[in-house]
């Protein structure tokens, strides 16, 4: 098939390079020019493990390209993908501007019988607003599928490739057909592609991150409680998620969720519930515990040095949300600078990715280190944030001839505390006993 993708984010580059690696002719579209002149000359704006090979491929194979032209690509295509960003608004709602900017040039463009499916995560109701807005420019007959991502940071190309599932709200026969031919390479392995209507669909993307974003706050509330009466939260944790109806995946304490899903979405979320009339009580206490878990750290290090931190260096190991990305937004490093810094401290940062992002993110505030035991010389503690591989077995001996102060604070449970206790270092996890 011949494919349109509109939006080279996220979502749109991975998306369009899969279909592309699955046989289709995509061509990818956006307005920033900087950002399609990179691409075709094999500059890939995320960091996105595998994405570069794969892409590379299909450009050199001419099964991929990339172009601002949008109404020429929407008027080449049997399927045009909506994959814009839809951030949260001031009030927390997805700001759809993107999205109908984009339905409005499809209107305008189309000149054949297409299918326009919305990857973006939209709320309850947008397929609805695509379609009116499309037909109120066009004669040609098109039909509006809601085909939400569910694609995780660091393992989208598998996530693609290999889905769990894959949701499509539409009602026509003949739009299933060509739903179910876009994706029936991925469906040898009989995993399910589950038909339904728009709205069920555009809800499902919700309900799941939600979910997910529940059972992080879910074991971090449960963490708080076990520092209290003195258990170990990975013990508890490795109990409850034993029992089959629970399970141990999303289920680990920390220092809170991030990225550019489970905020934006949990947000979106309630606002949609209030503009149906039905307050969303659980989310509301999701998003609460998670602010509060993001500040916990900087909690532990003012009961360490005191309130006034003036003097006190510390050394952070991660920044981006979470592995295997360079994505800064929402990320519980931003919260440690900025609440560490405002008491007076320094602060000297490292991470495998995400250092020209989190440049962008909290300028001056810290220094960024050129190496993992860089970050940690001359500082007064050590803290985890990000549980990037390389950080999982280090020399605690030789962190320790660098350190002022032998103070660890393991904001992923990452550590073994014996251990590094028996090297002579203060340990401090979440929920540890």
């Amino acid at each position: 098939m011949r494919i349109c993708v509109v939006g080279t984010g996220y979502v749109g580059l991975v998306a369009g390079t899969c279909l592309a690696d699955l046989g289709h002719i995509v061509t990818c579209v956006d307005n920033d020019v900087d950002k399609i002149t990179g691409l075709r000359r094999g500059e890939i704006p995320i960091y996105e493990p595998g994405l570069d090979h794969i892409l590379h491929r299909n450009v050199r194979e001419e099964r991929l390209s990339f172009t601002t032209k949008g109404a020429e690509a929407v008027q080449a295509a049997e399927v045009v993908y909506i994959a814009v960003g839809t951030p949260s608004g001031a009030d927390g709602s997805a700001d759809l501007s993107g999205v109908m900017s984009v339905a409005n040039m499809i209107g305008d463009a189309l000149v054949r019988n297409s299918t326009v499916v919305i990857k973006s995560t939209v709320p309850v109701g947008t397929a609805d607003a695509v379609r009116s807005a499309i037909a109120a420019r066009t004669s040609v007959q098109f039909d509006v599928v809601s085909n939400p991502e569910f694609l995780k940071e660091g393992a989208a190309i598998d996530d693609f490739m290999k889905p769990d599932r894959i949701v499509v709200g539409c009602a026509n026969p003949e739009t299933k057909d060509v739903m179910n031919q876009l994706y029936k390479p991925l469906m040898r392995t009989s995993n399910p592609i589950l038909f339904m209507d728009n709205r069920s669909a555009e809800l499902t993307k919700y309900a799941a991150n939600a979910f997910l974003a529940t059972r992080i706050s879910f074991i971090n509330e449960i963490a708080r409680l076990c520092e209290a009466v003195g258990a170990d939260v990975e013990q508890v944790r490795k109990g409850a998620g034993s029992d089959s109806r629970i399970g141990l995946r999303f289920f680990f304490p920390g220092i809170g969720y991030g990225g550019s899903c489970f905020p934006k979405d949990v947000k979106a979320l309630v606002e949609t519930a209030k503009d149906a009339g039905v307050h969303l009580q659980i989310m509301d206490a999701v998003e609460h515990v998670n602010s509060l878990q993001k500040q916990l750290f900087v909690e532990r290090v003012v009961e360490r040095f005191g309130e006034d931190l003036t003097g006190v260096h510390i050394g952070l190991w991660g920044l981006s949300f979470k592995p295997q990305t360079d994505d800064m937004r929402e990320a519980p490093s931003i919260v440690l600078i900025d609440g560490l810094t405002a008491r007076g401290a320094t602060i000297s940062a490292y991470d495998p990715e995400a250092m020209e992002e989190a440049k962008h993110m909290v300028g001056d505030k810290a220094r960024f280190a050129t190496s993992r035991l860089d970050a940690v010389t001359g500082a007064d503690a050590l803290i985890l944030v990000t549980e990037w591989r390389e950080f999982r077995n280090p020399d605690w001996a030789e962190i320790g001839t660098l350190m002022r102060q032998r103070i660890v604070l393991d904001g992923r449970n990452i550590f073994e505390p014996d251990r590094v206790r028996q090297s002579g270092f203060e340990y401090f996890g979440v929920g540890r006993s």
